[in-house]
């Protein structure tokens, strides 16, 4: 289990581009997380597992050595969860990137807080999948795709409750946390679903249409 304390999270950040690793650094460092370890290549990323212990993460697929898919099975091996962060926002690739074993995807033109709320689901042991990669599996898939595939595990668990008649205060209660929280996850999911506003994703899920 990932340290409840962000700054106790240890972080390797696997990506070709220096000055990727560094943004992505000072991202986890604002949030209170600590500096975590860099690598360019697989060959270093190997190297780091092989001497210190990581609770997460983040892998960009392109490497100058090879793919980070391949980085997947010895993450694993570890017991590393990987979220995927890449340019690259076509359905095979984000597919085959969850097939391989990926925790999640967060494509690169998303906003800095997608990534951080990427990095929480999966310290919780979540999967997660970003608005728009979700949005471009969907668009492969067509007209008959599960919505429940553009959510993250908390979302699917406050989707169920919703379908199950719960008001906001009954979930937060359910799941330990504030109804204000609650309202957040809501509102994400209306954006992920591309639904006018919380009533309306109310009655979707009540229609059955998941």
């Amino acid at each position: 289990m990932a340290p409840s304390d962000p700054s106790a999270v240890r972080t390797l950040l696997i990506d070709d581009h220096p000055a990727v690793r560094q943004g992505l650094n000072l991202l986890l460092e604002s949030s209170g997380y600590r500096r975590g370890t860099e690598a360019g290549t697989r060959t270093e990323a190997i190297a780091a597992l092989e001497t210190a212990r990581f609770d997460l993460a983040l892998l960009d697929l392109s490497l100058e050595d090879g793919s980070g898919l391949d980085l997947l099975a010895d993450l694993a091996d570890h017991g590393v969860p990987a979220l995927i962060y890449s340019m690259h926002e076509d359905p095979v690739t984000i597919d085959r990137a969850l097939r391989c074993g990926a925790g999640g995807y967060v494509t690169k033109r998303e906003e800095p807080d997608v990534l951080l709320e990427g990095v929480e689901a999966l310290l919780r042991g979540e999967r997660f999948v970003s608005a728009r990669a979700g949005q471009s599996l969907a668009e492969r898939t067509g007209e008959g795709t599960d919505p429940l595939l553009l959510l993250s595990d908390r979302e699917r668990v406050i989707f169920s409750a919703v379908g199950r008649g719960a008001s906001n205060a009954e979930i937060a209660d359910q799941l330990g946390i504030s109804p204000r929280t609650v309202e957040t996850y809501l509102a994400r999911m209306v954006r992920k679903l591309e639904l006018e506003n919380v009533r309306a994703l109310r009655k979707f899920v009540m229609s059955g249409k998941r």
